[in-house]
């Protein structure tokens, strides 16, 4: 027999047969159906959520038709809503895919019924965008523990139950190390997959105690699977911890990280950062108090702790308090002359030549001219106008626009 025929007979035993053929169109079979409500055509995923719509009100719909099925006309009724070209694409799609099938195949059919597999996989990737997968590997570790209890199970069966097990702790592990390197704000989106993790990591343990204790010739298998579930526990401790540490003291993930803060200020324009308090309405300030109100009001308050009792008196005579505590007018006359020196004869002048000084002395002068537009005996004020300037490299470096005047002699 010449080589060139050995060749032909090995290539035709390496042939896959028809029953390998029909059991892997049987597979993807229930792989079309099971997402065919995610598929825009029949070979690419929807980027429009409508769609999706449209397919869970088709399926709502049968699941309430009954045996009967729907006709065209029927489905279209209750798809009114949406537009009939985006109903006759979905349509064709789920058709296509086999989500919905004709009731009898035969020609000029007219009514149709939905797949049980489609259905079913609606309702696990709902599950799925809830919790990223938590709630199915808890259902799965349940079956499989449930697996291993039952008498009929083969060692098989365990070994391919552990190694599916292990290869989701494995993936799983290397996407929460990844979302630990990363960014902040994708392991902040990502929080539900740390949630529950101790609670997994426990049932997962028991699982692999028991697989072990049945068949201990699986010792090779189970050391796999222990080592991927030891995998997921560090990762989700890393992630946790990281997370935490993002929250700050007050423990809340709604507020945004300082990488976000700092990533701002860093590469924003000067524009972008002047343009920050833009819409923002600032409090009034406080009307003008007497000194004396204002000490009645503290001496008024509630006290956090009891008054200290007053030192013995002497045994001379005491002469009371001194007369020179200070007046009124004492302070009236000091803003008085703050003022005048301000304005050194004129009758107005621009705040931000008055303010254009180191910020110490400038906040002190603001603090005085706002006192004196607020007290009711002096005839002056301040007056601002609208917007706020930007001035980075100057002191102070936001700037209002108003005027300091008199307004009577």
């Amino acid at each position: 027999m010449s080589p060139t025929s050995d060749d032909a007979f090995a290539a035709r035993d390496d042939a896959p047969s028809l029953d390998d053929v029909l059991e892997g169109e049987a597979v993807l079979g229930v792989y079309r159906q099971m997402f065919a409500a995610l598929a825009r055509d029949s070979g690419a995923v929807v980027d429009d959520p409508e769609l999706v719509d449209v397919a869970e009100t088709l399926l709502a719909a049968f699941a309430d038709a009954g045996e009967e099925g729907l006709s065209r006309e029927q489905m279209r009724y209750v798809c009114r809503r949406y537009p009939a070209e985006v109903f006759d694409n979905r349509l064709r799609v789920l058709k296509g895919l086999g989500a919905v099938r004709e009731v009898f195949p035969k020609p000029n059919q007219l009514r149709y019924r939905a797949s049980f597999t489609s259905v079913v996989g609606l309702m696990f990737v709902r599950r799925m965008m809830l919790d990223g997968g938590q709630s199915e590997m808890h259902r799965l570790l349940a079956l499989e523990q449930l697996n291993v209890a039952d008498p009929r199970m083969t060692p098989a069966q365990a070994r391919d139950g552990a190694d599916g097990l292990a290869r989701a702790f494995r993936l799983w592990s290397v996407e929460l190390l990844t979302l630990t390197n990363g960014t902040i704000e994708e392991l902040r989106e990502q929080a539900p997959k740390l949630w529950g993790t101790e609670e997994i990591l426990q049932r997962a343990e028991r699982l692999h105690g028991a697989i072990l204790r049945r068949w201990p010739q699986l010792d090779r298998t189970c050391t796999d699977l222990r080592a991927a579930i030891y995998a997921y526990g560090d990762a989700s401790r890393r992630a946790a911890a990281r997370l935490s540490d993002s929250a700050g003291t007050t423990r809340n993930l709604t507020l945004l990280p300082p990488e976000t803060w700092r990533t701002f200020a860093r590469t924003a324009t000067r524009e972008e950062l002047a343009a920050v308090l833009d819409g923002f309405v600032f409090d009034a300030p406080a009307p003008w108090h007497e000194p004396s109100a204002v000490v009645a009001a503290v001496e008024d308050g509630p006290r956090a702790t009891p008054p200290r009792p007053a030192p013995p008196r002497p045994s001379v005579p005491d002469p009371g308090l001194s007369g020179d505590t200070g007046s009124d007018a004492t302070a009236v006359e000091r803003l008085r002359t703050v003022a005048e020196q301000v304005l050194r004869g004129r009758d107005r002048v621009a705040v931000q030549d008055v303010l254009d000084q180191d910020w110490v002395t400038a906040r002190r002068l603001l603090a005085d001219l706002s006192s004196v537009h607020l007290h009711p005996e002096l005839p002056y004020r301040l007056a601002w106008g609208d917007g706020m300037a930007a001035r980075p490299d100057g002191s102070p470096t936001w700037v209002s626009s108003g005027v300091f005047e008199r307004t009577g002699r």
